[in-house]
């Protein structure tokens, strides 16, 4: 009966798929020139800059392999997607793209002989790429770029997602938005608006999902644009609401966060820590400020009183156990003053820029608990930048903690101190060890 019901539905997501692919015309698309100054000129450096704020590298390079080379495994929920090589080799990369092919592909997923891209490419949000920037990207990779042939391994999903024709019907849904729109008579929050929703495609993770995979907006014209959601069992953090780091943090911390992967209050993880190393690092200091400050314009914060648990010196009752020396202290408690205490500090406040707060952090209380659970049992690395060279790094524990261990841990910090999330079970943990 299941094996049953499986063909039926595939059947009807076929037929879907079908009649939306066949009724599908593409936006009309303009290429954006709101960000293109009076004085700005195609250059390979331009294109090497925007390729690091468009993150190319992490992407099309595997561990140790040459870059742009492709072949690194992204993981979708519908299966393992090989990315590209995209240097200029003729036979197995882009070599033979011209100017127009290339940005089809950018915009609207199209390889030069007509196939669909899958949408782990984000041309969702690099249709609000400006044209000189699609012709700078263009002249890098064509003449900075070494063209290395690498045949990458070929993609192969499950049916019915194995029909790339269906990709077509998908970008009906997902293709609303055509060229980017400025946003503020603000020049920073302008820039900073081109660079969240364009190259740094921020909303390809802080954008919740759809059913169908499609982002829930990918400019602030949808209510549920950056509001965060979980991705490869990570919980993604919201960045617009006014409860978001964007509205507890200053403009500076956020930048600092962007350009190092630590601030006072918070250090990355996770795909973040990859974000930055690979990309955000390289930006200038003033675009990072850009980000941050179209970040706080749309929390809609003064950032007035931000982070008041963190300036209430006041021990609280988690303060106060951790320091009783009670010999019936409870199992989360123990466990935290053994493997975290030393760094985190019996305040859950941390060290600024070396160890996290724990005290009101976004990570902790997420709805989800599986980011919190993953550090714990794996840990967490710190990216070496310009700003902050030293590559801090928090050891796993699951090699010493069991599943009811971690859980007990888990739950004691995501309730301790101000934090008020729910409480983690043995078996969440044991789903993700």
């Amino acid at each position: 009966m299941k094996t049953l019901m499986r063909i039926v539905l595939a059947l009807i997501v076929l037929a879907v798929l079908v009649i939306a692919a066949m009724l599908w015309v593409p936006v009309q698309h303009t290429p954006s020139k709101s960000l293109d100054e009076p004085e700005a000129v195609v250059t390979v450096a331009r294109g090497e800059y925007i390729m690091r704020a468009s993150d190319c590298l992490a992407c099309h390079t595997t561990d140790g392999g040459r870059p742009f080379t492709g072949g690194r495994k992204i993981d979708s929920p519908f299966g393992i997607i090989y990315s590209t090589n995209i240097t200029p080799d003729k036979e197995t990369g882009i070599g033979t793209y011209s100017l127009d092919e290339f940005r089809a592909a950018l915009y609207d997923g199209l390889r030069n002989d007509g196939t669909h891209l899958y949408p782990a490419m984000p041309y969702e949000n690099y249709r609000f790429l400006s044209e000189v920037d699609v012709r700078s990207l263009y002249l890098y990779f064509m003449q900075e770029v070494p063209a290395v042939h690498n045949a990458v391994p070929q993609t192969v999903l499950v049916f019915p997602f194995n029909q790339r024709w269906g990709v077509r019907a998908w970008k009906w849904l997902a293709l609303q938005e055509s060229e980017f729109q400025s946003i503020s008579f603000d020049a920073q929050i302008n820039r900073g608006a081109y660079l969240v929703q364009g190259p740094a495609h921020c909303a390809a993770c802080h954008s919740p999902r759809t059913a169908l995979m499609t982002q829930k907006g990918v400019s602030e014209k949808n209510s549920a644009f950056l509001t965060g959601g979980e991705l490869n069992g990570w919980s993604v953090p919201d960045l617009r609401s006014k409860d978001s780091v964007s509205a507890m943090w200053s403009t500076q911390q956020m930048a600092n966060y962007l350009a190092t992967g630590r601030n006072d209050y918070a250090t990355s993880v996770g795909q973040m820590s990859l974000v930055v190393e690979h990309s955000l690092q390289y930006l200038t200091d003033e675009d990072n400020l850009a980000i941050a400050a179209y970040l706080t314009h749309l929390s809609a914060s003064s950032n007035e009183g931000a982070l008041s648990l963190q300036e209430d010196k006041t021990p609280t009752q988690t303060e106060r156990l951790l320091t009783s020396a009670d010999p019936s202290m409870p199992l989360g408690a123990r466990l935290y003053l053994d493997n975290c205490g030393g760094c985190h500090f019996v305040d859950g406040r941390g060290a600024a820029e070396i160890f996290p707060a724990l005290d009101g952090n976004t990570l902790v209380n997420a709805d989800s608990a599986t980011g919190l659970i993953h550090v714990i049992l794996h840990g967490a690395e710190l990216p070496s930048t310009t700003h902050r060279p030293a590559r801090l790094r928090m050891q796993g524990h699951a090699w010493r903690l069991s599943d009811e261990e971690v859980a007990a841990l888990a739950t004691f910090v995501r309730q301790g101190w101000h934090n008020q999330a729910t409480a983690v079970s043995a078996n969440a943990v044991k789903l993700l060890r």
